[in-house]
Parts: C-alpha cells; sequence; structure tokens
C-alpha cells in the first residue's frame, strides 16, 4: 500500500440536490500530494457535478471542501470556453502566473497542432479542445482536473498526454471513457454510484474486478432482505396474537422495512441493446482499386487498394485531418476518387452514427428524436415498439421523453444517436468515434452488440481498447496520402509496426553492404573500442528477435495446416492464394530475422570474448 501523503484537496459529506433529484449523498474525495485518482460512474451519476464542486465553480448544499493553502488549481471541463480571445496564443497565455514559463504556452500548441495564430471562435471543435487542453496545462498547476481530456484527441495526441502528464508532479483527478488512459495513469479510484462515492486505493486496472465483487454483495444483501420481509410478512398474515409489546414491536419492524425497501435507491440498470436485423449483403462489400485523392496540392489518399468482404470488422486510424473521413466516404461510395475506382456489393444496407451529433436537433425533445416527430412509436427490426419501453432500454427514464436535447449530458446524446442508429436494419455499420461520451457499462455492451453483429463494420476510433476488441483488421495512416492495412487490432498492428521496422533495418543494412565497397580504416584504441561495443537498437534486437523468430515460425505452421486441406484450392481458390502470400512473406521475414539474429549474437561473442 503507497504511503498517504498530505491531502491537498479534501471534498467532505457532500450533499446536492437538481430539481428535487438527490444528486450526490455524503459523496467525499480525498486526494494527495502526487496522487493520480480516476473518478468512475455512469453518465449522468454527478462526476462532472462533483467536479465542479472541487474547481469551487459549485457550491454544495450541505458538506466541505478544503484545498491546501498555497495550492493552485486548473480544471478542464467537458465545454470548452476560449472565446473573447484574439489568437490561441493569447488564450493560453492567460492563465499563466508570475512564476510560470512564458515559452511553455507556444510549446504545447505547437505539439497539439496549433502555432498561436489562430482565432478561438473559428477553430473546429477538435482544435477548441486542443486549446483549452493546452491552457489547462501551461501554468503547471498544483492540482489538475480533467474531465475527458481525451476528447477529440487522436492516438498521437492521446499518448503524447498521458506521457506529458507522467512527467508532471501535481496531483491529478480524471474522468475519462477511455479504458488505457486510465489504466496507464491512475493509482487510485473513486466510483461514485447511487449518489456516494466509494474508494479503491488501486488504479483502473483493478476496478472493474472489486466493483463486480461489491454489486454481487449487494445483490446478496437485497436476497436476504427480501426473504426477511417475506418472513415477517407471512407471519403478519397470520394474525398478530394479543397486543404483547414484542409483537407490536415486530409489527413496527416490518413497516420499518418495507419503508427502507420503497426509500432504498436502485441500483442502475443495464443498457440493452441489439441491431435490428437485415437482409444478408453479397460476399464483396467494398473494393478500392489504386484509389487516390487530393485536395489542392496535399495528398490525402495515394494509391489505395482494399476489398472488404461481408463480415469484415475494419478499423481506420491517424492523427486528425489525414483524411479517414475522406477514405471512410470513397470506401462506402459517398465520394469519388479522382484516380481508381471503387466496387460496391450488392444488397447493401448502410447505417451511419456520425461523430459530431450534427443529425441531432438540439429542440427536439428525447421522443420526437427517436420516433422522428411521429405519434408514440419506434421501428425497431421492422417492428413497431412503444418509444417508452425502448427509451428505457437506453436508461432514460419516462419522465425524459419530453426533454429537449440540448439538456442532455453529452453521453445521453451518444446514447440518442445509438438508440437511433440500432433500430434501423442494416448489414453495413458505418461508425465515427461512436464511444465519445459514452460511459463504460454502454461501451461494454455496445462491444457485445458488435461482436453478435452478422453484418460488415467500419469504424473510425481513437480509442486503443475498443479498437482491440471490435476490429478484425486496421487501415494504418502510414504518412504522404500512404495507408497500409494490418491484420488485428491496434496492438496487433503497433506489433507489427515494430516488427517490420527491425526487419526493414536488416534488410536495408544488407542493401547496403551490396551497394558500399568496403573500405579500410585506421585503427585506433578508440576505434576498436568503439567498434566492438553493441548499440541500444542491437541490443534491443537481439533481446526482441528471439520472439519474433517464434511468433513468424508458429503463423508458418499454421499457414502450412491451412494449404494442407486437399480440396481448399477447389473449394476456395481466394483463400488458398492469400495463404499461400501470407506464407511466402513470412518464410521472407524469418529468414532476414535469423539472419540478423546470428550477426548480432556472433558479435556479441565476439565482444565478450
Amino acid at each position: 500500500m503507497r504511503p498517504m501523503a498530505p491531502p491537498v484537496l479534501t471534498l467532505k459529506n457532500i450533499h446536492l440536490s437538481f430539481g428535487g433529484k438527490n444528486l450526490l449523498e455524503g459523496a467525499e474525495i480525498t486526494l494527495s500530494e502526487g496522487e493520480r485518482l480516476c473518478l468512475v460512474g455512469r453518465n449522468g451519476s454527478g462526476k462532472s457535478t462533483l467536479f465542479k464542486i472541487a474547481a469551487g465553480l459549485i457550491e454544495p448544499d450541505t458538506g466541505e471542501r478544503f484545498i491546501q493553502p498555497g495550492k493552485t488549481v486548473r480544471y478542464l471541463s467537458q465545454e470548452t470556453h476560449i472565446q473573447g480571445f484574439e489568437t490561441t496564443l493569447s488564450c493560453v497565455e492567460s492563465e499563466l502566473g508570475p512564476g510560470d514559463d512564458p515559452y511553455r504556452a507556444r510549446y504545447l500548441l505547437e505539439i497539439l497542432g496549433l502555432d498561436g495564430s489562430e482565432d478561438p471562435s473559428r477553430l473546429s471543435g477538435g482544435e477548441a479542445r486542443r486549446c483549452a487542453l493546452a491552457r489547462t496545462l501551461a501554468p503547471q498547476p498544483d492540482i489538475l482536473l480533467l474531465d475527458e481530456p481525451t476528447n477529440h484527441l487522436d492516438l498521437p495526441a492521446i499518448e503524447w498526454l498521458e506521457d506529458e502528464l507522467k512527467s508532471m508532479r501535481c496531483a491529478m483527478i480524471m474522468i475519462s471513457h477511455d479504458r488505457q488512459f486510465m489504466e496507464n495513469l491512475s493509482n487510485t479510484t473513486i466510483w461514485l454510484n447511487m449518489a456516494i462515492t466509494q474508494r479503491l486505493n488501486d488504479g483502473f486496472g483493478a476496478f472493474e474486478a472489486w466493483r463486480d465483487k461489491i454489486l454481487e454483495e449487494q445483490q446478496r444483501e437485497r436476497a436476504l432482505f427480501d426473504k426477511k420481509i417475506a418472513i415477517e410478512s407471512a407471519w403478519l398474515a397470520q394474525g398478530v396474537q394479543g397486543r404483547r409489546k414484542r409483537n407490536q414491536r415486530r409489527l413496527k419492524d416490518l413497516f420499518a422495512m418495507r419503508e427502507q425497501k420503497r426509500n432504498a435507491r436502485k441500483v442502475t440498470g443495464l443498457v440493452t441493446m441489439a441491431t435490428a436485423k437485415s437482409e444478408t449483403s453479397g460476399k464483396l462489400v467494398s473494393e478500392a482499386a489504386g484509389i487516390s485523392k487530393s485536395f489542392g496540392a496535399n495528398p490525402v489518399v495515394e494509391n489505395f487498394t482494399i476489398r472488404i468482404v461481408r463480415g469484415d470488422r475494419v478499423g481506420l486510424v491517424g492523427p486528425n485531418g489525414a483524411g479517414k473521413t475522406t477514405l471512410l466516404k470513397m470506401l462506402t461510395g459517398e465520394l469519388q476518387p479522382d484516380e481508381g475506382s471503387v466496387r460496391l456489393g450488392t444488397n447493401l444496407e448502410m447505417v451511419t452514427l456520425d461523430q459530431k451529433r450534427e443529425s441531432l436537433d438540439p429542440e427536439d425533445t428525447l421522443k420526437d428524436a427517436l420516433t422522428g416527430g411521429h405519434g408514440d412509436t419506434i421501428s425497431v427490426n421492422g417492428e413497431p415498439r412503444h418509444v417508452i419501453g425502448y427509451m428505457k432500454d437506453f436508461l432514460f427514464s419516462p419522465e425524459q421523453a419530453g426533454t429537449a436535447l440540448k439538456a442532455l449530458s453529452g453521453g445521453e446524446r451518444g446514447r440518442v444517436m445509438l438508440a437511433r442508429a440500432l433500430a434501423k436494419r442494416s448489414n453495413l455499420l458505418i461508425l465515427d468515434e461512436p464511444t465519445n461520451d459514452l460511459d463504460l457499462e454502454t461501451l461494454d455492451l455496445l462491444q457485445e452488440v458488435l461482436a453478435d453483429y452478422s453484418g460488415t463494420i467500419l469504424l473510425i476510433s481513437h480509442d486503443r481498447n475498443f479498437l482491440d476488441s471490435c476490429v478484425t483488421s486496421v487501415i494504418a495512416w502510414e504518412g504522404d496520402g500512404r495507408w497500409q492495412e494490418y491484420v488485428g487490432g491496434y496492438s496487433d498492428m503497433i506489433d507489427q509496426r515494430r516488427r517490420e521496422g527491425v526487419l526493414a533495418d536488416t534488410s536495408a543494412q544488407k542493401n547496403r553492404k551490396r551497394e558500399t565497397p568496403a573500405r579500410k580504416k585506421p585503427v585506433t584504441s578508440h576505434g576498436a573500442a568503439a567498434k566492438l561495443k553493441l548499440n541500444f537498437k542491437e541490443k534491443h534486437a537481439l533481446k526482441t528477435l528471439p520472439g519474433v523468430m517464434e511468433a513468424l515460425q508458429s503463423k508458418i505452421e499454421s499457414l502450412h495446416k491451412t494449404m494442407a486441406d486437399p480440396m481448399l484450392y477447389s473449394r476456395d481458390p481466394e483463400t488458398f492464394e492469400n495463404a499461400a502470400s501470407q506464407l511466402l512473406r513470412a518464410e521472407t521475414e524469418l529468414s532476414l530475422a535469423e539472419e540478423q539474429w546470428l550477426e548480432l549474437e556472433m558479435k556479441r561473442e565476439e565482444i565478450e570474448a
């Protein structure tokens, strides 16, 4: 267990009500020096409200807030408020204090893709988010409160942010839907559930097992309590014998238990999701042959070829502005390429979930958004269903039917978009950042729904865990309009890139040896010492190549088994050709890896001798 440092921020016995609803009932947070705490809970449970209380922006009905004297607090909210400044640089510099580094503002803007001269009122949502993040981090505060800091950030920016936060010495509390982000950074977890908080002195990686254990225990306690009420109710049905004090007390206890059960907070249910079924599409979904697209002098897609068949789950990854949405639109026929061709399959029924929620009218009520403003029913899987029942599947109460969408939280609007998309018949789902603002339980169920989906999925996401869980291949941006497909999820892509980088170095070294004649150099004692030494890259290769070779050998054995089927070529020539191509590539890579390992091992033995 970590030694407890003095608290720099304390929230004690916080109570807050909104519109007669008790949002917080005794919530507590203690944040120590250097502690990295993640706050988790359902959308609408009050996490952002508790953050605003910690930041001093909202006064609770009752409770205490303590900040250690002299400590500075910076708060990044979900909503960005950066208007009123001439440039992004002046916006970020506005938060700097007398002792802060004036160059840090420009550094943060540059690393986040802004040059400081932009007009804040003209920024896109993602650019405004990055400017707000730079403004929050620039002063290097003592306490950081980060509400969904990864929203609108691409994967390189998220990975940079993780490294930046790890290097900072401040205490921090974070809210995020990005599991890997919280696992990589947190060392304490606070669970806000049913208006109260529970503390786990461990990071988010241990949270879900701990939470499930608590929920199981609560379920057992409720079952025992219900059983006790049933026993006492049966006794009451037999009649109270006489008016003895013992029986009167027992009767009062029964009434008290019934009242306790009526007043007890119910555990929030799970979102119920299911995709509407459609007719099966043809085997081919989309085939792109040498497609290219440029905007002015900037190539967005350059000579890209891919074949997507029924049942594929393809993720697109790359930095903001790389052209993920442009490539997606070309693959679905919405946008024509400048060069090359795209052939779509037959019988496609496509449903799109856009990341900006632009198809939602903020003035619409929740009921009208789901029904299209027509009556009280919604067509789900081709069958009429009452909108109130469908709302409950997505954790909306009947009282919210008349609520305007603008009054909903970001996570609730995300559930509205999911509810609308999943009600429509489809065999091709297009998901553009579907995880934005969704709570962890909803994300879990969305992953299960997509796993059971019988059609084809094309999705854009910056959520590494979500990509690993949902996709069978990844199309990754390689720079200058080049895109490459990798088999597997995001982690598999990273491993393949790393392995190919090692092998590419080997191939380049061999080519240089063939092309450059050996030249003798005068040998000095310093030169000899330098020659007989493994550099960092060689040490790393010597350590990792055995694992690379083992993985390649396993892949080769698997491909040999696949091709050993004598009927494979006649039954499925495409699979046979694909396996043969993979086998040739794997055997070549194994040969190169073995040769590099042998050279490095001989060099190591020479040095040790």
